[in-house]
């Protein structure tokens, strides 16, 4: 039988992955939608991602097998969709899928009826029946067998449970009044998780989640150690490539051990804010040297000849060049043997005692559920600050590894992840007074800035050009926090111009009375507009504005946005009291509303005042603003609102700078 895939023209990395297969797949669309109709047939809807390693397990076992193939093509009309190309697509039937199953994930399968209301769906199903459950193959042929002989209930049922989602959408209701009690309940929370042996909260499989450190690093003495503790032990373990730079997508295990070696932008983005914030806290070397690390491993790997970032690096790859076989972590992990035929003897034996390399290997038991890796090893280090002999070792090591088969790059950019890029670049080029740095979030901004806006708003996703896919609220948010996050570093002020303007545009496009949606009306056939709160893997679009609202208002004496920054606060305020560590980046908004407004304006040229503020940048200042009055222009626009602004002048020529807070300043100094 002809195979009708109708993938090949696609953008997307993960629809081109699936090109081949026997299944009839089709883009999300339109004309999926009208065949379902015209042939009376329910949707598969697959949802997935490039670099998803259980995704490719799928794949492998059940959509590039024939026979399951034709039971899915002569049953159904079959979809499939990249997630990160189309968050909102995901989030509707990801919210099906938990409320019906009590968890979620990826590879997402979800059975809709021809109007796209859900009515089945699970994540990972095996190829035949195992340990109880049903395989794939049975699951299709029940679910063909129940639509033939009761759609009208089915659909019945399905439109039910689509109202049942559009009520818990409609969000929760606000609040009249902000309460700092919820902070300190929130810092509570989170010590009841923390895992004081390992760092980190909860056990296995532990993740990162920047925005838990984020809101921790603005706190009291405990909860700032519980963040310092967590990083440290990140940066120390297999989570980080200790070779590469960069850190991996989770740990398996408890003790930072052994990742899931996915590499995604969006972890190297926070991660790298967090480091830089501990950094600023301790001045300890381990925080710097990571997040160099780490931004470096960026710039290399990661980044387009234009500037744009990458999405991602896949966990599998080729066990060697010219081998069928793929394993996870084939690029990254070492036998003993190898590492002492590439370093000799003694400079092996010191590296491996460094890097705690044994013969047997370090991720067997407890550390290693799996026994993946029994006999190799991914390296962790026991200690802090290498000797310049285990500097060469490891770039000795490094170049050794560039020569095998890289994993999978997936090399679609995205404006949401590549704002939260952008705000790690600029904010450690301000903080160092690094250009390349400075330089690399400049580019970032300019790629976004004209390959994927339109038409005075943003696009979703490049890759080679355009999708053409309108940009979410995600997207505005953290692309906008990304661009005021640059002005603070280079005080140029098109990008604080450009984040003006984009907040006007995602107020038009996603404002519901007290916060956003997450995409924009007029969709036909996405079922439901969802609100977000939940702060995981990404901050929410609601989360960052509040931020971003409560920062702009303040540089612009801006009330306006100040009241819509706390309308955001109030409409998602049960769930900072009732579940604060579903909602870390929220409180980090919070905090900062609950400050008094604080700005550190400097007068004079952009050269003469960097004296004055490498010192500043130094320190960790969460809730003070720095601007830079440098022109006629500067001074017009921070001064609209504020008229006392004009009257802020160098002294005697030189360099200056006003510290205020709450509209108050003191008087103006020329050294700190």
């Amino acid at each position: 039988m002809t195979s009708e895939n109708a993938l090949a023209g696609e953008k997307s990395p993960y629809l081109l992955q699936h090109k081949d297969n026997p299944v009839d797949w089709m883009p999300w669309g339109e004309a999926a939608f009208a065949r379902a109709r015209a042939e009376q047939k329910p949707v598969f809807l697959s949802i997935g991602y490039s670099t998803c390693h259980w995704c490719h397990v799928m794949a492998h076992e059940s959509f590039e097998n024939p026979e399951t193939a034709g039971l899915l093509n002569r049953a159904f009309v079959n979809i499939k969709v990249d997630r990160e190309e189309r968050p909102d697509v995901d989030r509707v039937y990801m919210a099906f899928v938990q409320a019906t199953t009590g968890g979620g994930g990826w590879p997402m399968s979800v059975w809709l009826t021809p109007e796209g209301h859900p009515f089945f769906g699970g994540t990972y199903f095996p190829p035949e029946d195992r340990g109880g459950r049903a395989g794939f193959p049975r699951i299709i042929q029940q679910i063909a067998r129940l639509w033939h002989e009761d759609r009208e209930r089915i659909a019945t049922e399905a439109a039910r449970g689509i109202e049942e989602l559009q009520e818990d959408a409609r969000g929760q209701v606000p609040t009249a009044e902000l309460r700092d009690t919820w902070i300190g309940q929130a810092h509570a929370a989170f010590a009841q998780i923390y895992d004081a042996r390992q760092g980190g909260f909860g056990g296995a499989p532990k993740f990162p989640r920047p925005s838990v450190l984020n809101f921790l690093l603005r706190g009291d003495g405990e909860s700032v150690r519980m963040a310092l503790e967590t990083l440290r032990a990140m940066a120390r373990g297999g989570l980080r490539d200790q070779l590469g730079g960069g850190f991996h997508r989770y740990s398996v295990d408890r003790f930072w051990h052994v990742p899931h070696f996915e590499k995604m932008l969006y972890d190297q983005a926070q991660i790298a804010i967090a480091l830089g914030e501990a950094w600023q806290i301790t001045k300890e070397p381990i925080f710097s040297e990571t997040l160099r690390s780490t931004l470096d491993y960026v710039l290399r790997d990661m980044t387009h000849a234009e500037g744009g970032f990458y999405s991602a690096e896949d966990a599998d790859s080729r066990i060697a060049h010219g081998s069928p076989e793929h394993a996870e972590g084939a690029f990254y992990v070492w036998t003993k043997s190898e590492i002492e035929e590439a370093l000799g003897a003694a400079e092996a034996e010191e590296f491996c005692k460094f890097y705690d390399v044994r013969a047997e290997g370090n991720a067997p038991g407890e550390s290693d559920p799996h026994g993946e890796f029994t006999g190799k090893n991914i390296l962790h280090a026991t200690r802090d600050g290498e000797s310049p002999s285990l500097a060469q070792s490891r770039r000795t090591l490094f170049d050794l590894r560039t020569q095998r088969p890289r994993p999978h790059l997936d090399d679609k950019i995205l404006t949401a992840w590549n704002g939260l890029m952008i705000s790690a670049f600029a904010k450690a080029g301000g903080m160092w007074g690094e250009p390349l740095y400075l330089r690399a979030a400049t580019r970032a901004a300019e790629f976004v800035n004209a390959k994927l806006t339109w038409d005075g708003g943003l696009l979703r996703t490049w890759r080679g050009s355009a999708s053409g896919i309108p940009g979410f609220a995600e997207d505005y948010a953290f692309f906008i926090q990304g661009l005021i996050d640059l002005y603070e570093a280079g005080f140029e002020l098109r990008w604080l111009k450009l984040a003006v303007a984009l907040q006007k545009s995602q107020e038009e496009l996603f404002r519901d009375g007290d916060s956003y949606f997450s995409s924009r009306a007029g969709d036909p056939l996405v079922p439901l507009r969802m609100k977000e709160d939940y702060d995981g893997a990404e901050p929410s679009a609601n989360s960052v504005s509040a931020g971003n609202l409560l920062r702009l208002g303040r540089m612009l004496h801006d009330d306006s946005m100040e009241a819509a920054a706390r309308k955001i606060l109030c409409g998602h305020a049960r769930q900072m009291e009732r579940m604060p560590t579903a909602v870390p980046q929220m409180l980090v908004a919070l905090d900062l509303a609950l400050h008094p407004p604080s700005q550190t304006i400097l007068v004079g040229d952009r050269d003469a005042v960097q004296s004055l503020l490498q010192p500043l940048r130094g320190k960790f200042r969460p809730h003070t603003a720095t601007l830079l009055l440098d022109s006629p222009e500067a001074v017009e626009i921070f001064s609209r609102n504020a008229p006392g602004v004009r009257e802020m002048k160098t002294t005697a020529g030189r360099p200056t700078v006003y510290e205020c807070e709450n509209f108050t300043c003191r008087a103006p100094v020329t050294e700190l």
